[in-house]
């Protein structure tokens, strides 16, 4: 029986638990195919990022927003301090999550939690294609500052760098 995910019933906590990012892979590698078509690169780039996160990771500077609808992980966002700035990594909601407001949510949490850490700086990386979540990021102040053509995850690609200053 399927269930429609409502807001009420979702929480979200900033607290790392075992199988938390090893499933945040498992999102990402199998969103990401279905949607874009990056194939297995994709997955194995986003494993060696949260593998150097969860092994650097401080939970005074680092911070994580894990969205859970009766326990089951539906979206996420990662806030990664290192040399001053503030990188968002790893933001995905799951398809039928989105268009509920849950990516507004985060993205103030992360603005929020760039204050409470005294932190004005933060960028991102994402691809051109990401055009939901580009719109999001420039809502939220975050400008264009840089494109690099990629065949990274099987495909021509352009990569964007986006920062934005408090």
């Amino acid at each position: 029986m399927e269930r429609t995910v409502k807001t009420p019933d979702i929480e979200i906590r900033t607290t790392l638990q075992p199988g938390d990012l090893g499933y945040i892979a498992y999102l990402h590698g199998k969103i990401y195919d279905e949607e874009c078509g990056y194939g297995p690169g994709f997955e194995s780039y986003v494993l060696q990022g949260l593998a150097e996160f969860l092994k650097e990771y401080d939970p005074v500077k680092d911070r994580v927003w894990i969205c859970e609808d009766h326990r089951k992980i539906i979206g996420f966002l990662c806030g990664v301090f290192r040399d001053g700035m503030v990188q968002l990594r790893y933001f995905i909601l799951l398809p039928e999550c989105r268009g509920l407001g849950l990516g507004k949510k985060l993205m103030q949490s992360f603005i929020n939690y760039m204050k409470e850490i005294g932190c004005g700086k933060a960028y991102l990386w994402t691809t051109r294609e990401q055009e939901t979540a580009i719109a999001l990021y420039k809502k939220y102040g975050f400008r264009l500052i840089e494109e690099v053509p990629s065949e990274a995850f099987n495909k021509p690609l352009v990569e964007q760098r986006y920062d934005l200053q408090l």
